[in-house]
């Protein structure tokens, strides 16, 4: 096998049902999908595994739906079918209402950091959201844009939330609260959400 096909070399990338520049709004999106994967790929390198077995298997889990969102928006066929399945999202929900749970009440924000897996686990959220922005300025140009793609990425940056908090809680490290915040949140959720 060959790695290299030197198709790419002026400046265009093959995406599924064509051909777009590499500096396109899709291309954004989904490399930084691609972006997000390999972070996570980081933190699982870097927890325990005895501690995190349970989140270890989740992390792989999304490694695969991370694909899976990715290769939708390269997708631009009318015969290739999406892969992502609203179940992800169900299931990102279940869990973070469980780490909700098991990490200490929050009223405030946060600063990120706290263990080095909790701090990369940030760095993953903060890219998700990217990916996210980027995916909505898509859909502005591209009615194509699988939907839920977009509510995907949103729920995953509030899981890396979540679960940055547990890996802090079970690891002994409190959260720093941003000292400036108002009382932002009420049950683990925040005031603005019903």
């Amino acid at each position: 096998m060959r790695l290299y096909t030197r198709t790419g070399d002026k400046g265009k990338t093959s995406i599924i049902g064509g051909r777009v520049d590499k500096d396109d709004i899709r291309v954004e999106a989904y490399g930084t999908v691609d972006e997000v994967n390999c972070f996570v790929g980081q933190v699982m390198t870097e927890l325990d595994v005895e501690i995190f077995k349970d989140v270890l298997a989740d992390l792989e889990k999304v490694q695969h739906e991370l694909f899976d969102c990715g290769g939708d928006l390269a997708n631009i066929s009318d015969k290739i079918e999406y892969k992502l399945q609203k179940d992800a999202i169900d299931y990102l929900e279940t869990k973070i209402d469980e780490y909700i749970q098991e990490a200490p009440e929050l009223e405030r924000f946060i600063l990120p950091g706290g263990t080095k897996p909790a701090a990369s686990i940030h760095i993953a959220r903060t890219v998700t959201r990217r990916a996210e922005r980027l995916v909505v300025s898509l859909m502005k140009t591209d009615e194509k844009t699988p939907e839920l793609a977009l509510k995907y990425l949103n729920r995953l940056s509030d899981y890396f939330f979540a679960l940055a908090r547990v890996v802090n809680f079970r690891l002994n490290v409190k959260d720093v609260e941003y000292v400036r915040s108002a009382k932002v949140f009420r049950d683990g959720k925040r005031k603005d959400e019903k």
